[in-house]
């Protein structure tokens, strides 16, 4: 065919002309647009696309995601070997990559810094021997919209649980215990004996030292078994508070989560 004396073969040439050039820059420029002021992905080669319709979906859970993520990673054992993300309830009705990789953000930004973004988030993760994974909860349940965060590590498994109070969310759940807490700030994790008496003596002793408490929440496997005792405080307990904390016989643990 080459050597046909009718036959003329140039290089594809089609996205070189001015007008070819023109035409990209142009799309570029409203592709930025869109990121920047819409939310909006589109055409991206390390980013799952986000269209209008699926960024209402799963935009107020993008942030959450990397909250959740990020407490997980604050209970979870140093080395964790698996990390899963389940959803439940309307948000399964979208693309949920993006929320994935913002808990996986979250749940990394302890060991890398900053450095970690919603990019280089699974390569991260894969350099750690660190497995991700999703999973569906499509049977209704106690919530509209759930997102369950399970690490496992060192034998051991922690869990955290969060879900939308209207538009408000809320962690509802900590290693399978049922609680409400907002998530953001500093919240103080407490494992105490569930007895009389205790509720007043810690906050005795926080008041002592001078840190507010603004809410409280209690959760128990059964009367007089162990207690879960979850509070978000308006500052971080000094190590001297928490020194005192953990020297009571009834409590038998102490995080303090950053968030």
């Amino acid at each position: 065919m080459r050597s046909a004396p009718n036959l003329v073969l140039t290089p594809h040439l089609g996205a070189s002309t001015a007008e070819a050039q023109e035409s990209v820059g142009i799309e570029i420029a409203q592709s930025i647009r869109a990121a920047l002021l819409e939310g909006t992905i589109r055409n991206a080669v390390n980013m799952p696309n986000l269209d209008a319709k699926t960024l209402a979906i799963i935009g107020p859970h993008l942030r959450f995601g990397e909250k959740l993520g990020r407490f997980l990673s604050q209970i979870a054992p140093r080395r964790a070997d698996s990390l899963n993300i389940n959803y439940s309830g309307k948000v399964n009705e979208a693309d949920t990559t993006a929320i994935t990789r913002a808990a996986l953000k979250g749940f990394l930004q302890l060991a890398g810094g900053s450095e970690v973004n919603e990019v280089n988030a699974p390569a991260f993760a894969e350099t750690l021997g660190l497995k991700v994974s999703e999973s569906r909860l499509s049977a209704p349940g106690d919530y509209t919209d759930m997102l369950e965060l399970s690490a496992i590590g060192e034998g051991k498994t922690v869990s955290v649980g969060g879900a939308f109070f209207g538009a408000t969310p809320r962690i509802v759940s900590i290693n399978s215990r049922p609680v409400e807490a907002r998530p953001h700030g500093v919240v103080l994790v407490l494992e105490n004996t569930d007895r009389p008496g205790m509720v007043g003596r810690i906050g005795t002793l926080i008041g002592d030292h001078g840190v507010n408490i603004a809410t409280m929440s209690l959760s128990r496997n059964q009367a007089g078994g162990t207690a879960l005792t979850v509070l978000n405080l308006d500052t971080a307990p000094s190590e001297a508070l928490l020194t005192k904390i953990r020297a009571s016989e009834d409590i038998h643990s102490a995080q303090v989560i950053q968030l």
